[in-house]
C-alpha cells in the first residue's frame, strides 16, 4: 500500500468503485473462500484505500471520497445476505469517514445504484421485470445516470455534503 501511495502522489479524489456481487444463494451454502473474497472487494479494499490517502488529504486540508455502495444496503433480500451486508457495511463506512476527515476538509459520501441497464441486466430479462414493477419510475438507472451522481459528490457543487448515500434508483428505496 505504501508503494501506492507514493506512486499516486497527491490524491484529491477517490472513487472506491471496484467490487463483486455473488449470485444469490442460502447463508448456509456460501462457502468461506466466497464470504472472504466478498469481504476483500467490497469491504476491505475501499478501507484500506481510504485509510491510506485521507490522511493526506486531510493534511492538505482538501479531498473527495466517494464511495459505490448499493441499494441492497438499505433493504434485505432472500439469499442476497453477503452482497447486501457487504454494501450495507460501505454505506456505514462513509458516515464513519466523513465524521472522522469532514473537521480536516474531506468529504466522504456514497452513491447507491439501484439496477443499472447494463448488457448482463439485459442478458436477465426475466429477473428484471419483476424488479421494474417495484421501481417507481419503471426503468433501470444508465451509467451515466450513476457517473453523474459520483461526478457531483466529487465536485466543489456538493462542499457541504458529508456522509451521504445517495440513492440512483428510480425511487425504489423510497418504496
Amino acid at each position: 500500500m505504501r508503494d501506492l501511495v507514493t506512486a499516486a502522489g497527491d490524491v484529491d479524489i477517490l472513487v472506491n468503485n471496484a467490487g463483486i456481487w455473488s449470485t444469490p444463494e442460502p447463508t448456509e451454502q456460501i462457502s468461506e473462500a466466497t464470504l472472504w473474497a466478498s469481504y476483500w472487494a467490497n469491504v476491505i479494499a475501499p478501507f484500506l484505500l481510504t485509510g491510506a490517502l485521507a490522511p493526506r488529504m486531510a493534511r492538505r486540508g482538501h479531498g473527495a471520497i466517494v464511495n459505490i455502495g448499493s441499494i441492497t444496503g438499505f433493504i434485505g433480500g432472500d439469499k442476497s445476505a453477503l452482497y447486501n451486508s457487504t454494501k450495507a457495511a460501505v454505506h456505514s463506512l462513509t458516515k464513519s469517514w466523513a465524521a472522522e476527515y469532514g473537521p480536516a476538509g474531506v468529504r466522504v459520501n456514497a452513491v447507491a445504484p439501484g439496477p443499472i441497464a447494463t448488457e448482463r441486466a439485459a442478458e436477465s430479462a426475466d429477473h428484471v421485470a419483476p424488479v421494474l414493477a417495484r421501481i417507481p419510475s419503471r426503468r433501470m438507472s444508465t451509467p451515466d445516470e450513476v457517473a453523474a451522481a459520483v461526478l457531483f459528490l466529487a465536485s466543489d457543487e456538493a462542499a457541504n455534503i458529508h456522509g451521504a448515500v445517495l440513492s440512483v434508483d428510480g425511487g425504489w428505496a423510497a418504496t
